[in-house]
């Protein structure tokens, strides 16, 4: 079982590797604010994934900014997010059930039932 930070530090890479699929053209910069880390991180990632082969720097050739570089998802690294997302998912579905059954026993605790339990939210219940 992977440790609460190895989980942490996958969906970070996962959050990475589906920016750059959607946009290749994104900075550091702006792969740091969209998931929330620093930029320094952003860049430590980046680069991880690139000397795992998992992403390809390309450079645009047409674009008038020479410096400006694109990062590709290469095979492998479309592989290894497919793999990522089913790891985040399951993992995800683990942590609900367990929520679900926690709120189980606590309204089981307090004596209600979901049916019975007025709403905050506009007269939706739980579970529905």
């Amino acid at each position: 079982m992977a440790s609460r930070r190895e989980e942490q530090q996958a969906e970070i890479r996962l959050q990475v590797m589906r920016l750059i699929s959607q946009n290749p053209e994104m900075s550091t910069r702006q792969v740091a604010d969209a998931v929330g880390i620093s930029n320094g991180s952003a860049y430590y990632v980046l680069t991880a994934l690139v000397d795992k082969g998992l992403v390809k720097l390309g450079n645009f050739r047409k674009n008038p900014r020479k410096g400006q570089y694109a990062y590709i998802l290469t095979p492998k690294g479309i592989r290894e997010k497919s793999l990522l997302t089913h790891n985040f998912i399951e993992r995800k579905r683990e942590e609900f059930e367990v929520l679900r059954s926690e709120i189980k026993a606590l309204e089981e605790e307090a004596g209600h039932t979901a049916e019975a339990m007025p709403s905050l939210r506009g007269g939706k219940q739980w579970g529905n």
